[in-house]
């Protein structure tokens, strides 16, 4: 008996399912990660204790998903084995463990001795996800206006005063290669919103790293790791004719990855004359041929179409808010731009403390924009690349980093301008060809004084020119040449970071930045080159203090700032309706920003798992110093199109059924429309709600449906107005109160 029962404990390993071990663990700081909800068909829930670790018998490899507030929901493949390790990253972050690479160097967002504003791809998802619009208005010192469907325009700390349409005077970056062009303009609205997956806005002059461009930087990043093969799709559609329609897949390959998506979007505007089209097809792959390296490509091509309704006087927008302007239907003014890129970037381990990125790119872009008192078309083409270099090492014991890079671009445009007949290419007018280059030389060094106290000094050297070259002149006839090579500039910046604790920190900054004209601030549309404007310059004094206390459960964070600008540019509308520019003096720029964000619950048990709040405010006192127009002194006036104080507040909801809510309230105060200051926007209030549900069908599909109201309060209000504008055209009225609704579908496989 006793041979035949040990016989029987003997066999039992064999006889009775493994018990498995599976322990989480954050994906970056390998930690352990308490309270994983864990479940499988045909399972109980499980929960990881304070290991991070659950032990479920399993006699075959199990499909099971795990779930936590803070890393969303992850499938994987348990296998019946004595323990195994499941890697989860993060969906929300607490300010202590968050990680930028602003300034070209990643460190902890409490180490930056920088204005640095996150957008994660789930703020972008709060709203209704046919723009960027709303995701960025919440951010303290930033905002983006829509002047009509896809027609943006960007304000970092008031930088869109020169800026009728487009995006100037803000430097942007897609997957760490220059999006804006050499001549100082970007073609944000052919982006869409799942080209982007993570967002850093660095606010205030950063040309030390990144060249030109007072208002700040903009740094986005698709997706650039496949997790597992999925197949996805989005559906959407709202008022004024919305649909939205996207198809992606992601497949791993070997070491690396290949994703595609395509999208669609259409709508027929909430005025008169504002249809708009766009179809963006993205394709990315990277590979990592040994530890050291890894290797990425983007293909991104986009063929956009919107139609310009143009601004309202006020007596026409009183009569009928939804009406274009007289003339923009009948002359069909539009835009329409197709535009290709291609990227290839390299980052190589070249020692143990040094190493190297590379990015490369060429564009080109097909671009007709008829208008209401001309017709452009151009022709582009660019390219260029940016590159660095970071060695770490220890001075005397003391940890420095060292970056030093260079960035160049190059462009050419044929442009011709012709007159409008009815929405048709009349008589040629005078055709140019545009060559720009910019090109910037950086470095940077980063000494850990202490183990609290980082040091950072940079300094770059700057060069860009324009040359313009007329073919044709018909007011002529004859042929001309024009050439601006603006003077080198060297910008300095200088930095203190102070930990005050491990959960806060206060950092103080002066940088120096500048801003030289844009192509079309230079080349007009009337046809005069304007090669007296003088580049933008100023310097910015900067103190902020983050925090984070309670395990995250409360950020914090605010910065002061003064911004004196010389050579402001500003823009005018002569009586032809033609927007020009002059320098305009000097400007006195001083400002507050601050952000709390606090979680009232967070159990992941619970059936709410997480009530949070947020608000954040901006005080921008802008004045002009300096600025007088032939008899006119407009100093002491407020800057043009600047509310003195802006107030977003933000509610989150989510719920354990998958239940979520999202509402923001954001209260926008009076502006001036004109310099004199005679012309005033009205404050308002906004606000927006999305609510929808999210989960898992067992371990392969997941879902989510959600519906939304945008200007719930049915407010009454302009985005983006046209200033200085002639004859009282200022208005560019957004929609009224709008519905939108859509569902996600996804596959593993």
């Amino acid at each position: 008996m006793r041979t035949k029962l040990l016989l029987i404990l003997s066999l039992l390993p064999f006889i009775l399912p493994a018990q498995t071990v599976l322990t989480f663990v954050d994906q970056q700081s390998r930690q352990p990660i308490p309270g994983v909800l864990v479940k499988s068909t045909g399972k109980n829930i499980l929960l990881s204790d304070d290991k991070g670790e659950v032990s479920i018998v399993l006699s075959e490899p199990t499909e099971m998903i795990a779930s936590h507030i803070s890393y969303g929901m992850q499938p994987f493949l348990a296998s019946a084995e004595e323990s195994q390790y499941i890697y989860m990253e993060r969906v929300q972050i607490p300010l202590t463990e968050v990680v930028v690479s602003s300034f070209e160097t990643e460190r902890p967002l409490l180490k930056q001795a920088a204005a640095i504003q996150r957008l994660p791809e789930g703020d972008l998802y709060r709203f209704n996800e046919t723009s960027i619009v709303n995701a960025f208005n919440t951010k303290p010192g930033i905002r983006v206006e829509e002047r009509a469907p896809a027609s943006y325009r960007i304000s970092i700390r008031g930088s869109s005063l020169r800026a009728p349409f487009g995006v100037r005077n803000v430097k942007v970056y897609w997957n760490e290669i220059p999006f804006t062009a050499p001549d100082g303009t970007t073609p944000l609205n052919i982006l869409d919103l799942s080209n982007i997956q993570n967002t850093e806005i660095i606010k205030g002059p950063a040309g030390s790293i990144y060249g030109a461009g007072n208002g700040g930087v903009i740094n986005f990043t698709s997706r650039q790791k496949v997790a597992d093969n999925r197949i996805s799709s989005d559906f959407s559609l709202g008022d004024f004719g919305m649909t939205r329609f996207r198809l992606g897949i992601d497949q791993r390959v070997e070491t690396g990855g290949i994703s595609a998506s395509y999208v669609q979007q259409k709508s027929e505007g909430h005025r008169e004359h504002s249809a708009m089209d766009r179809k963006v097809f993205q394709m990315a792959a990277n590979h990592f041929p040994s530890s050291k390296q890894a290797v990425s490509t983007q293909l991104l091509y986009a063929d956009l179409h919107y139609q310009l309704p143009g601004p309202l006087t006020a007596e026409q927008l009183a009569a009928d808010r939804n009406q274009a302007r007289p003339g923009s239907a009948s002359q069909n003014a539009s835009i329409t731009q197709k535009s290709l890129y291609w990227t290839l970037s390299h980052e190589y381990q070249l020692s143990s403390n040094v190493s190297n990125h590379t990015a490369l790119y060429v564009n080109t872009t097909d671009f007709e924009n008829p208008f209401n008192l001309d017709y452009k078309k151009e022709t582009q083409y660019g390219y260029g690349g940016r590159t660095r270099l970071t060695y770490n090492d220890q001075w005397g014991g003391v940890p420095v980093r060292l970056i030093a890079g260079g960035e160049y671009q190059f462009g050419k445009t044929a442009a011709q301008n012709f007159g409008n007949n009815n929405g048709q290419a009349d008589t040629i007018r005078f055709s140019d060809d545009l060559i720009t280059t910019q090109a910037f030389l950086f470095q940077q060094l980063e000494m850990d004084l202490s183990e609290s106290l980082l040091l950072t000094l940079g300094l770059s050297e700057n060069f860009s020119r324009f040359d313009i070259n007329r073919n044709i002149n018909a007011s002529t006839g004859i042929p001309s040449s024009a050439e601006r090579k603006f003077d080198p500039v060297i910008i300095p910046r200088l930095a203190l970071s102070a930990k005050l604790n491990s959960q806060s920190a206060l950092f103080g900054s002066v940088s120096a930045g500048f801003s030289p004209p844009t192509i079309d601030e230079v080349r007009t549309n009337e046809g005069t080159i304007n090669l007296d404007l003088e580049a933008e310059k100023g310097i910015n004094y900067e103190i902020g203090y983050r925090a984070n206390h309670f395990q995250g459960a409360v950020n914090t964070e605010i910065n002061l700032f003064y911004f004196k600008l010389d050579e402001t540019i500003t823009s005018f509308t002569n009586e032809q309706g033609v927007v020009l520019f002059r320098n305009a003096g000097a400007t006195d720029q001083k400002g507050v920003e601050a952000q709390i964000d606090y979680a009232l619950i967070r159990n992941q048990l619970g059936g709410v798992q997480e009530l949070k709040l947020t608000h954040a405010y901006t005080g921008h006192f802008f004045k002009f110093k300096q600025y007088q127009q032939n008899d006119t002194d407009f100093s002491g006036n407020d800057l043009t199109g600047v509310a003195p104080h802006t107030l977003v507040n933000q509610l989150d909801l989510r719920t354990r059924l998958g239940f979520y809510v999202n509402l923001t309230h954001q209260w926008v105060d009076e502006l001036p429309l004109n310099d004199a200051n005679t012309v005033i926007q009205d404050s308002y209030h906004l606000m927006n709600t999305r609510l929808g549900w999210k989960h898992a069908l067992g371990v392969k599909w997941d879902l989510e449906i959600y519906g939304g109201v945008d200007n719930l309060l049915d407010a009454s209000y302009s985005l983006g107005n046209d200033l200085n504008a002639f004859g009282g055209r200022h208005y560019q009225p957004a929609p009224m109160r709008n519905y939108y609704g859509g569902v996600k579908l996804g596959l593993r496989y």
